[in-house]
């Protein structure tokens, strides 16, 4: 909804709101201002939902002016989800509607029906309100779901461009480098054992553009299989220098302690790296609304990473999950004699620890 369509419904709605307390037809000054501190109340129910509620409750007693009253109920139930004061608010805008007709000594039947009219009127405007919030939430949840799908595919799609980069660079190494190798050995041998000057030197040049050969292919081989060192020519895998760029980008509150170990090689760098996004990842996924903190501790012998993250403050939509991404650090870690563990905190939130050996370059 744009910003002059939200601003006609808001007016519209005020309007509906005056017209209903002009046929109630106030005539006493004080049922005058109870009605216009009604109306005016709903330009601030936004901003102050609970006292504006409040303010309308007069014009409903006095006047039976209800419009009002039911617009902020619903504002109520819009902005807060807790169960209790929803039920309160309720029960407060059905005694409100019901109390001006026990002056008028009704029959049980009428008492029996305007109670039923009363709390069916109280409860219209906090199920519709509650709908609507509802409604956005799963919209924002299936805007997470979204963000989600969309960076899993791109995770994919490196995983399989890797794959075939590896599948590649074995093939060049275990085929062409060994056929390659093998011409330059027969070309050595043949410029040793020749005495024919042009031959010996047909030879030798063989065998220096097989050498040159092996040198480009090792290179290509090393370019292929794409370490993350900034030497290799490709774009570089992550390192931890990408870490404030990965935390801002979440689009998750998340506080940094201690500080990322220096002079760590890139396979470390890396680790850290893919278990921060996988966590991350899993928090966007399965804790929509929490916060998330990173932890860096060391000791002598060890660097721990810890990430948690608070209980989610929307609603969790469950999603099919392989757990892929944690095998996978999983794995990262194992290769480099460290381990990971995961598990939920006693607060309802989740915690994932990484745990790697100290290197001499590590301080």
């Amino acid at each position: 909804m744009t910003r002059a369509q939200a601003l006609l419904v808001e007016t519209g709605l005020i309007a509906v709101a005056a017209l209903d307390a002009g046929f109630n037809q106030p005539t006493e000054p004080w049922d005058i201002a109870v009605a216009v501190v009604a109306i005016g109340a709903l330009l601030f129910r936004r901003k102050w939902t609970i006292p504006a509620f409040v303010l309308t409750l007069p014009a409903l007693v006095l006047i039976g002016s209800v419009i009002a009253t039911l617009i902020a109920l619903y504002s109520v139930a819009l902005r807060y989800s807790h169960r209790w004061l929803l039920i309160a608010c309720g029960l407060v805008a059905a005694v409100g509607y019901f109390a001006p007709g026990l002056q008028f000594e009704p029959t049980r039947t009428d008492t029996v029906l305007t109670l039923i009219y009363a709390t069916m009127t109280a409860a219209a405007p906090i199920f519709f309100g509650r709908l609507v919030r509802a409604q956005r939430e799963l919209a924002l949840r299936l805007e997470d779901i979204r963000a989600a799908q969309e960076h899993e595919r791109v995770l994919d799609a490196q995983a399989t461009l890797a794959k075939e980069r590896n599948q590649l660079a074995r093939e060049m190494h275990d085929v062409v480098s060994h056929q390659v190798s093998l011409i330059a050995v027969q070309a050595g041998a043949l410029s040793v054992s020749t005495t024919e000057p042009n031959v010996k030197q047909a030879a030798e040049n063989v065998r220096k553009l097989s050498v040159d050969t092996l040198d480009e292919l090792r290179h290509m081989v090393n370019l292929l299989r794409a370490s993350g060192s900034r030497t290799t020519g490709l774009t570089p895998q992550p390192t931890l220098s990408d870490l404030d760029r990965l935390l801002s980008g979440s689009g998750i509150e998340t506080q940094v302690t201690g500080t990322a170990p220096e002079g760590a090689d890139t396979a470390v760098q890396r680790t850290i790296y893919r278990t921060v996004q996988e966590a991350l990842t899993n928090v966007r996924k399965h804790a929509p609304g929490s916060t998330a903190a990173v932890a860096f501790a060391q000791d002598d012998t060890h660097l721990t990473v810890t990430v948690t993250n608070t209980p989610p403050t929307r609603p969790v939509l469950a999603l099919p999950s392989a757990r892929h991404g944690l095998l996978g650090i999983k794995e990262r870690a194992a290769l480099l004699g460290g381990t990971v563990q995961a598990a939920p905190t006693p607060n309802g939130g989740f915690r994932l620890e990484l745990r790697l050996p100290r290197t001499d370059g590590q301080r």
